[in-house]
């Protein structure tokens, strides 16, 4: 095969949608991972090919390869937050594809750039969060953070008269970083990246499961007596789905001067539905916020979302310039100055997609769908005797761990629960793992795709309960 022939295209778009149809169409039916997806996997690899197959054959390769797949879009996925795709998602984002736009200036893609213009303006209403906000997609919450905390690494030099992206971290005051124990790993991650520092964060907990200790982040802060802090609070941990009080945070991180970001990768979703809102007071008073799309949005990965109070800060950390892009200072936006990517995918297709197809009523459907799941597994596992929950559930995430008739705690049972979400993750027919919570190993299934279905999670506890008497 020479150079790509254009009359591939039809037909490898049909084979492409005809295959992904029926792939979506059994989903449901089909094992989370197949026993054999590292053997399928292992099928592809070889030196690279001198004279290629062709587009057909390339893709009937893959096709033939979908064992090797976790079917993690389908209704049986719990053990990360991954959401699926609805169809609106899912329609807008192969037609991204197949466009291909770049709306890192808007010269180079109108619809690119109006579409994310438009999805932030709706995202911040979705979510409560005032309309003067300023806001980019990215890759998702890690890249989310790293933008917010950007934007807060410049506001703390600042305050001390440095412009930190000039003159680099080295002319400005060490930044200290104060949260919780639910403070995320990708918090963390981009404030190494950002050059603050991963040993400049604080977690600073009152229990073992990591509940913010407000009394110690009090003193923390008026120990610093003014030098540069930044306060994370978390809106949904990952191991229960508990949130940080925001609105103390924000009292504390006002009176102290310090910036005052929220994660809240999958639990600001908390705030479309009336029964959860609460959970979430306070984030509008906070000087960043991000969430992820391929979370509860259920828009396809990649894509995540940032806010911060100060539109300003975006171009100022992330703003760049060369003769034959435009000018910072165009009334257009161009999104290559709010993020880290100059070039960068129209991932506001699917988002624009979804919110437009669905509105708030639909998305707020599909939150509150999850949490009534949630509460049904609640429920199973407190009435089953072998089934112990260590966690109250005020979202998505059901903490419990397997406790057989006569098991006492300690390192025996840990092991065996750890072996059961071990065994779990091969057997396929649900897909959850193991985390550890207070100390105690547990797991956690985390309810987020729109697909999902009370006969979906009530195989969580019989697989459960099926690995536990066969390893114990």
């Amino acid at each position: 095969m020479g150079r790509p022939d254009p009359s591939e295209l039809k037909r490898v778009i049909d084979l492409t949608a005809g295959a992904a149809a029926d792939y979506l169409a059994g989903i449901a039916d089909r094992p989370v991972r197949d026993p054999r997806a590292d053997e399928v996997a292992a099928t592809f690899g070889g030196p690279l090919p001198e004279e290629g197959v062709g587009a057909e054959r390339a893709i009937e390769e893959l096709l033939g390869g979908l064992d090797g797949a976790v079917h993690s879009a389908g209704p049986k996925f719990f053990h990360f937050v991954d959401g699926g795709t609805t169809p609106a998602a899912l329609g807008a984002d192969w037609l991204a594809t197949a466009l291909d736009q770049n709306p890192g200036a808007w010269v180079s893609s109108p619809l690119g750039g109006r579409l994310e213009q438009v999805s932030i303006d709706w995202l911040q209403e979705l979510f409560g969060l005032p309309a003067e906000w300023g806001g980019v997609l990215t890759t998702g919450a890690t890249m989310a953070n790293f933008v917010a905390l950007g934007c807060a690494r410049r506001w703390c030099a600042e305050r001390a008269g440095v412009d930190i992206d000039d003159l680099g971290v080295a002319a400005a005051p060490p930044i200290t970083v104060l949260g919780g124990g639910y403070t995320h790993p990708s918090d963390v991650k981009a404030l190494g990246m950002l050059g603050v520092g991963r040993g400049r964060v604080r977690k600073l907990s009152r229990d073992d499961v990591g509940r913010v200790d407000l009394a110690a982040m009090e003193a923390a802060l008026r120990e610093l007596d003014g030098a540069p802090a930044i306060v994370i609070g978390s809106a949904g941990e990952v191991n229960a789905g508990d949130f940080d009080p925001l609105a103390d945070l924000a009292d504390l991180a006002k009176r102290f001067g310090a910036w005052f970001h929220v994660d809240g990768a999958f639990g600001l979703f908390a705030a479309l539905s009336p029964r959860t809102k609460h959970l979430v007071e306070g984030v509008e008073r906070a000087d960043s916020v991000i969430a992820d799309g391929h979370k509860w949005l259920n828009v396809p990965y990649e894509n995540g979302f940032a806010f911060v109070r100060d539109p300003a800060l975006l171009p100022a950390v992330f703003g760049s310039g060369a003769p034959y892009l435009p000018d910072i200072d165009d009334p257009q936006p161009n999104f290559g100055y709010r993020g880290p990517e100059m070039s960068r995918r129209a991932r506001a297709f699917p988002v624009w997609a979804t919110l437009r197809a669905y509105g708030r009523e639909g998305h707020r459907a599909i939150v509150e769908h999850d949490l009534d799941l949630a509460q049904g597994l609640k429920e199973t596992v407190d009435a089953a005797p072998d089934l112990e929950r260590l966690a109250e559930v005020p979202l998505n995430i059901v903490c419990f761990r397997y406790r057989p008739a006569g098991s006492t705690d300690g390192p025996e049972l840990d092991d065996l629960n750890r072996r059961i979400g071990e065994a779990a993750l091969t057997d396929g027919r649900v897909f959850f793992g193991a985390t550890t919570y207070g100390g105690r190993v547990a797991f956690r299934p985390a309810l987020v795709n729109w697909r999902t279905r009370t006969e979906d999670v009530e195989l969580v506890p019989q697989v459960v309960r099926e690995l536990g008497a066969k390893l114990a």
